[in-house]
């Protein structure tokens, strides 16, 4: 038997034992990268909508973080418009919901005077709704939420 071949076995023998199968291998992976520009709309919508969710996902609660990111990100014309929504439907109305969803995917959906965005929220490993979100161009804020666009899409 060769060195290599000993130390190959020997290396798969240890791994066995410790429980380090392939298994953790696999799950291991290739290195991910996420990126965003504060200057795209797309991202901030990935941004607004990823820090929402953290925030009202949080096991310790969420203070006051998603009320600023609200402040922050949605225009003050249409937070009010929003928040007459909340109360008639009694759901969050960023989320469009009483709960908060697992995962959340933005994808660009274009339009010329404004960006338009497709936002998919993962509920359930079958469930999902897919919501369109309105931000302006110049002042990069959300003026539209909802399950059709400003655009009529």
């Amino acid at each position: 038997m060769s060195s290599k071949t000993r130390a190959v076995l020997t290396a798969g023998v240890l791994a066995v034992a410790l429980g380090l199968g392939a298994t953790a291998q696999a799950s291991a992976g290739a290195p991910r990268s996420v990126g965003g520009d504060p200057a795209d709309n797309i991202s901030r919508i990935a941004d607004f909508y990823g820090a929402y969710i953290d925030a009202e996902s949080d096991p310790d609660g969420s203070g006051d973080l998603p009320t600023a990111l609200r402040a922050y990100y949605i225009a003050p014309s249409y937070l009010k418009k929003l928040e007459a929504w909340e109360g008639r439907e009694h759901a969050d109305g960023v989320l469009r919901a009483q709960s908060t969803p697992i995962k959340w995917k933005v994808t660009d959906n274009g339009t010329a005077d404004h960006t338009e965005a497709v936002v998919t929220l993962t509920w359930s490993r079958h469930t999902s709704t897919k919501l369109i979100v309105d931000m302006t161009r110049s002042t990069h804020k959300i003026i539209h939420i909802g399950t059709t666009g400003l655009g009529g899409k």
